[in-house]
């Protein structure tokens, strides 16, 4: 799940991501805003969900995708749109247009 935040100062947007899998240990974020390294999403207890924040510029779009314990590549089940990849499957994409 995305939630994005703007700001009326910056010219950036504070995009939350949140992944939820009961079976799942690890989540990392990895994505064109990152050059593809992998960022540690940490767990909140309370809502089973695993979160990072990053800020983006506006009026950008950008491929991520997540990967689930080191070795299963999944993507956000309510990205923006999904585009395909060179690896014959998709990326989710996250638009920072306000």
């Amino acid at each position: 799940m995305l939630t994005k935040k703007y700001f009326k100062t910056k010219p950036e947007a504070e995009v939350t991501f949140e992944f939820s899998r009961d079976d799942v240990s690890s989540v990392q974020l990895l994505g064109e805003f990152n050059d593809w390294q992998p960022v540690e999403m940490k767990l909140n207890k309370k809502t089973n969900a695993f979160k990072a924040k990053m800020r983006l510029p506006v009026g950008e779009t950008f491929h991520f995708r997540y990967l689930l314990d080191g070795k299963e590549w999944e993507n956000d089940y309510q990205a923006d749109q999904y585009l395909p990849n060179v690896f014959g499957t998709e990326n989710s994409v996250v638009h920072t247009h306000n």
